[in-house]
C-alpha cells in the first residue's frame, strides 16, 4: 500500500484528486477513478475522504473512520489510493487542501476529478474561481446533472478554458484554468439512495 505523507515528498507524477464524503463509497466513485486513471493517463488517483464536507451535514453522515475504512477496502492501494490526508492537513475546503498539496508535493501534476453533479454545485464552493485558476479539472458524466452542470455558473465562467475531450490525456500538463468534459458511461447510483435503502453501493 502506497502512503501519502502529511509533509509531502518529491514524487514526480501525475495525480488525480477525487475528494468526497464517500458516504458510502459506491461503484460510481470507483468507475470514475478507474476511467480517470486510464483516460487522463495518470500515475495515481487519490480518493481523499473528507473529514467533514461543509455542504453536507446531518445525522446521516457516517463517522470518518467508517467512511475511510470503506474506501480502503475497495482500492488497490497502488494506482487507486485511499487517503486521509485532508484530515491530517486539517482542511475542510477544497481550495485550502489544494494549496497545501501543491506546497508539499511540488513536483506533482494534479488534476481535480469530479462528477457533473459537483460542477453543477461548484459556484456554492468557497473560492471556487480560485480553484479553477489553481488546478486543471476533469468532469465526468453524472445523470441527471449534465445539462445543469454544463450550463451552470461555474461552467459558464470557465467556458473559454474548456478543452476538447481529445485533450484529456494531456490535461495534467495544462496550466489552469483548464478543464475537460470526459465522455464516459453514465452511472446513476446515488449515495443518498443507498443510505435510504440501507445497502452498499458495491
Amino acid at each position: 500500500m502506497i502512503s501519502i505523507p502529511t509533509w509531502g515528498d518529491q514524487r514526480n507524477i501525475k495525480v488525480g484528486l477525487l475528494g468526497g464524503s464517500f458516504n458510502p463509497v459506491h461503484s460510481g466513485h470507483l468507475q470514475l477513478a478507474r476511467r480517470a486513471f486510464t483516460i487522463l493517463q495518470l500515475d495515481q488517483v487519490w480518493l481523499m475522504v473528507s473529514p467533514g464536507n461543509p455542504l453536507k451535514t446531518g445525522k446521516e453522515m457516517a463517522s470518518f473512520s467508517e467512511r475511510f475504512q470503506g474506501v480502503q477496502k475497495c482500492v488497490d492501494g497502488r494506482h487507486i489510493i485511499a487517503t486521509d490526508i485532508e484530515s491530517r492537513l486539517h482542511t475542510r475546503y477544497s481550495y485550502d487542501t489544494l494549496k497545501k498539496l501543491y506546497q508539499r508535493f511540488p513536483n506533482c501534476k494534479f488534476v481535480w476529478l469530479m462528477g457533473a453533479d459537483g460542477l453543477s454545485q461548484m459556484a456554492f464552493w468557497s473560492r471556487w474561481q480560485k480553484i479553477l485558476r489553481l488546478v486543471p479539472i476533469a468532469i465526468f458524466p453524472r445523470p441527471p446533472y449534465i445539462y445543469k452542470a454544463l450550463n451552470g455558473k461555474a461552467a459558464q465562467w470557465a467556458r473559454s478554458y474548456r478543452l476538447p475531450s481529445q485533450k484529456a490525456s494531456v490535461l495534467a500538463s495544462y496550466k489552469p484554468p483548464a478543464w475537460v468534459f470526459v465522455p464516459s458511461p453514465e452511472n446513476k447510483i446515488s449515495a443518498t439512495a443507498l443510505r435510504a435503502q440501507g445497502r452498499s453501493g458495491l
